[in-house]
């Protein structure tokens, strides 16, 4: 199972907004909301989070994500008081593009360092160049060696015709379609680019419908990843 997620807020309206978000984007990541008091009102609760964080947890670890300074000790009060505290991390990270983030990772199984460092890396509206794509992808513990410049290669272009073009659930589901091949792709939409397994990059390219964007894949699978982008885009992104 992968690993779970926490999101700890001072809302409870928040924190279950957040959830049901990744839901969406992530629907095999146990996400769980832990916002508000107990008696209702804004604030933040141990038992509550302790709770949520036991939840969580199927033995893969769990990512607590905070909105505010008091709810950042509570999460961490809430992992101190484990009987194994290192199953699950804070992450020091912005609540809803960490989220994101950190769900995209676990979705695709990463381990709970790396689903750490794939939220604290999250920054609302910033776009991976390819340089910084192949940086990161070389910091994951996947296993995968990144590509040499002697490694296969393939482009393409194509037009997107969805309706929301590449928006959260197209960019998770896009994201999620890549798991497996030992290739990195790039999207290229205008003058900006993201690795197309950052969530947060595809995002930020805010490509929409009727734009055309750019493919460009480097690695054994090069070709055949491009192929599963260019079917996911042709069935509209239903996954």
């Amino acid at each position: 199972m992968p690993v779970g997620l926490v999101i700890v807020s001072h809302s409870d309206a928040l924190a279950r907004g957040v959830v049901e978000l990744l839901g969406q984007l992530a629907p095999d990541v146990r996400a769980e909301p832990a916002g508000g008091m107990s008696a209702g009102g804004l604030g933040t609760d141990f038992e509550a989070t302790s709770a949520a964080l036991a939840d969580a947890d199927t033995g893969a670890g769990v990512v607590l994500l905070y909105d505010l300074g008091s709810a950042r000790m509570t999460a961490e009060l809430a992992v101190e008081s484990l009987a194994d505290p290192d199953t699950a991390a804070v992450a020091e990270a912005p609540l809803v593009e960490g989220a994101v983030a950190a769900a995209a990772s676990a979705q695709g199984g990463d381990g709970l360092k790396t689903v750490v460092d794939a939220a604290e890396r999250a920054v609302g509206g910033i776009v991976e160049s390819p340089e910084q794509a192949t940086t990161a992808a070389e910091g994951t513990d996947s296993g995968t060696e990144a590509p040499t410049s002697t490694s296969p290669r393939a482009e393409q272009e194509l037009v997107l015709r969805n309706e929301v073009g590449l928006h959260a659930r197209p960019a998770a589901l896009l994201a999620r379609a890549l798991t497996g091949f030992d290739a990195e792709v790039t999207i290229t939409a205008g003058e900006n680019s993201a690795d197309a397994r950052s969530v947060l990059g595809v995002m930020g390219l805010g490509a929409r419908q009727g734009d055309r964007i750019g493919l460009q894949a480097t690695g054994p699978d090069a070709e055949s990843a491009l192929r599963r982008v260019t079917e996911l885009a042709d069935s509209d992104f239903e996954g």
